[in-house]
């Protein structure tokens, strides 16, 4: 990732000869086309970003190049590769400033409730629904570029992260079974899929089933009480 450069030349400037035209102020001029830095560079930086999060996640990776990031940010492609040189450079922005605040959001619900697993599942599946809420394009681009096959951040990530943490979810679930904590037949490589199905499916195709014939009235709130009623107590009149 490239940053701003925002060096100037402090060396004292030599007097003019005699007779000479003014000239003070040229020699630092910023050069036309040449994004500045401070705020409205980082400005500049973060609407590149945004558009790319919200064109991964309409139309996904592969098919979205980096002029088409111009476009959608109102931008030249210039300007794009000033801040981003390739797009793999930009994915790894993404995770790095995007992903990874998420992920540690989503992350230490087992941890706060080792021996508790109702409360350790009803709890990520409220962070679920809260982070896909709170950023629109995260639930769609999840179930397009994580969770399907062959999506392109689910291998950056996994290249980035390993799967430490999913192995040891998977080894809390098992151990939670054997105490008699957890329902002994739900298939613990399972139950994570189970969960990303119930909250950010609904989210991610949230403009498809609201305009249907029936309109339906569903929002996060409702979507997080039918997950949890689902995941605590089944199908059973509570």
């Amino acid at each position: 990732m490239t940053t701003v450069d925002t060096a100037v030349d402090t060396a004292p400037e030599a007097a003019p000869p005699k007779g000479a035209k003014e000239t003070k102020g040229l020699t630092g001029a910023k050069r036309p086309g040449r994004p500045s830095g401070g705020a409205g560079g980082a400005g500049q930086r973060e609407r590149l970003i945004v558009a790319a999060l919200a064109l991964f996640a309409r139309q996904g990776i592969l098919d979205t190049t980096l002029a088409a990031i111009a476009r959608e940010a109102g931008v030249t492609p210039a300007m794009v590769h000033y801040y981003f040189k390739t797009r793999d450079q930009l994915i790894d922005v993404l995770i790095d400033e995007r992903f990874v605040p998420l992920r540690t959001a989503l992350g230490g619900s087992f941890e706060q409730h080792p021996d508790d697993p109702l409360a350790a599942l009803t709890e990520l599946t409220r962070r679920f629904v809260e982070v896909g809420q709170a950023h629109p394009w995260f639930a769609p681009l999840w179930v397009r570029e994580v969770i399907s096959e062959g999506g392109l951040l689910r291998q950056r990530m996994h290249e980035r992260f390993g799967h430490d943490n999913q192995r040891a979810a998977h080894a809390a679930i098992e151990r939670w079974q054997r105490e008699g904590k957890l329902n002994a037949d739900l298939e613990p490589s399972l139950l994570f899929q189970s969960l990303l199905g119930l909250t950010l499916l609904p989210l991610a195709t949230a403009p498809v089933w609201r305009n249907a014939p029936v309109p339906h009235r569903i929002g996060a709130e409702e979507i997080a009480r039918h997950a949890v009623a689902l995941i605590t107590r089944g199908i059973r009149p509570a």
